[in-house]
C-alpha cells in the first residue's frame, strides 16, 4: 500500500479555507453553449449514418480527383456525387479544394477511411455501399466477438428481428457464419467491426470538436464518451463529471483547470456510481482511489449497479478491490490504496462515517 495521498488533505484544506467553491479558473468567453454552436446543431441532425452514395464515393475517390472524375467513375449525375462529397466533407471524411473551376477531393487520413478503403480493395466483389447503411453499421460496431442474435440485440438496443435480418444478409454474402446459433466473422471480414468502431470514434471526436476544440477523449463506447477539456461546455448531452462533481456530496476537493465531461444522450445526470468510475478513468492513482473510497463510504450506492457500470467501463476488477477494501478495513493486496489508518483520518477530516 502507498501513502501517496499525503499532502492532498492539506491541499484541499487550503482550498476549503479560501472558498467553499471548488477552485477553477473560469473564462466566460471560452464557454460553449448549444445556441452558440451552429456546428454542433448541424452535427446532431446530419452526422448520424453514412449514406449509400457517400460510401460509394469514399470507395471510389482517388487523391486529387475532381468531382467530374468521380462522377465518370461511378456513372452517376454530378449533382448526386456533389451532394455525397459535401456530406463526407461535413463529416470530416474527405477534404475539398478549389482548383480553378474544379473541386478536388482528398480522402481523409482518419483511421475509419483507411480501413474502409482497404476493405473495398481487398473484397472488390462485395457491394459494401449497399450493405453498410442504416442499422448495419451500428450493429457491426457492437460485433466484437462471436455472438448470438439475442446478445447483439441487447448490445445494440435493436429488435431481434432487425438483428436477424441483418445477419442473414451478411451470411448470404459470406461475411459471417453461424454455428449453433453463434455468429462470427469469416476470414478477415472482422475488419468491418474495426471500421464501424473507428467511425464511432471519429463521430465522437467531431462531436467534441464542435463544442470544445482541443478536447481529448479519455474513454468511449458506441454511444457515450468521457472527455477532458479546458473549455466549459453547456450543451445538451454533455454532463460535467470528475473531481468538481464531488462537491454535490459534501466532498470539497482541489480542482485543476481541466474540465471533464461525459457525453450521453440517455443519461440525465451523473450518478455516484458513474462518478466513481469516471474518476478512475481520468486517473487511476492513489489520490483518485482515495476520493472514490470517500464517496463510496459517504453515499449509499447500490453495489449491483456500481458493478454493472464498472463492467461497462472496464473497471470491474478495480471497483471490486475498492469495495473489498471497505468491507475488510483495508485488507487487500493492492498498492494503490491508502493505509487503512490513514484513510480513517481522511474520512474524519471530511466528516465521513465508516460503517
Amino acid at each position: 500500500m502507498e501513502r501517496a495521498y499525503v499532502g492532498l488533505r492539506e491541499q484541499d484544506e487550503c482550498v476549503a479555507r479560501q472558498s467553499r467553491t471548488p477552485f477553477r479558473p473560469r473564462s466566460p468567453s471560452r464557454s460553449v453553449t448549444l445556441n452558440e454552436s451552429d456546428l454542433y446543431i448541424s452535427f446532431v441532425f446530419r452526422y448520424t449514418v453514412l449514406k449509400t452514395a457517400e460510401l460509394e464515393v469514399l470507395a471510389a475517390v482517388e487523391p486529387g480527383d475532381t468531382v467530374s472524375e468521380i462522377t465518370d467513375s461511378l456513372g452517376y449525375s454530378e449533382s448526386y456525387v456533389s451532394r455525397a462529397v459535401a456530406g463526407l466533407a461535413e463529416k470530416g471524411l474527405v477534404s475539398t479544394t478549389t482548383d480553378g473551376r474544379y473541386k478536388r477531393v482528398e480522402p481523409s487520413d482518419a483511421r475509419a477511411v483507411v480501413v474502409y478503403r482497404d476493405l473495398v480493395r481487398q473484397y472488390d466483389h462485395v457491394d459494401f455501399a449497399d450493405l453498410l447503411t442504416g442499422t448495419t453499421l451500428e450493429l457491426l460496431s457492437h460485433f466484437d466477438s462471436p455472438s448470438t442474435v439475442a446478445e447483439l440485440a441487447a448490445a445494440s438496443d435493436n429488435y431481434r428481428n432487425t438483428v436477424n435480418r441483418i445477419l442473414v444478409r451478411l451470411r448470404n454474402r459470406g461475411i459471417v457464419g453461424v454455428d449453433d446459433g453463434v455468429y462470427r466473422f469469416n476470414g478477415s471480414f472482422d475488419r468491418l467491426h474495426e471500421f464501424a468502431r473507428e467511425l464511432v470514434q471519429h463521430r465522437h471526436r467531431k462531436r467534441l470538436e464542435a463544442v470544445a476544440p482541443g478536447g481529448t477523449i479519455l474513454w468511449a463506447d458506441t454511444d457515450e464518451f468521457l472527455a477532458q477539456t479546458r473549455t466549459e461546455i453547456d450543451t445538451d448531452g454533455f454532463h460535467e463529471t470528475g473531481f468538481a462533481r464531488f462537491a454535490e456530496y459534501g466532498l470539497q476537493f482541489f480542482v485543476t483547470s481541466h474540465r471533464y465531461y461525459f457525453y450521453s444522450e440517455e443519461m440525465e445526470t451523473i450518478s455516484p456510481a458513474d462518478l466513481c468510475c469516471h474518476t478512475l478513468l481520468i486517473d487511476d492513482d492513489t489520490r483518485s482511489r482515495s476520493y472514490c473510497l470517500l464517496l463510496l463510504a459517504r453515499v449509499d450506492i447500490d453495489e449491483t449497479r456500481l458493478r454493472e457500470r464498472a463492467a461497462t467501463y472496464g473497471l470491474a476488477e478495480t471497483v471490486d478491490t475498492l469495495l473489498q477494501y471497505l468491507d475488510t478495513a483495508g485488507e487487500v493486496d493492492e498498492r494503490r490504496v491508502p493505509d487503512w489508518e490513514a484513510f480513517r483520518e481522511l474520512t474524519a477530516d471530511y466528516g465521513v462515517t465508516l460503517s
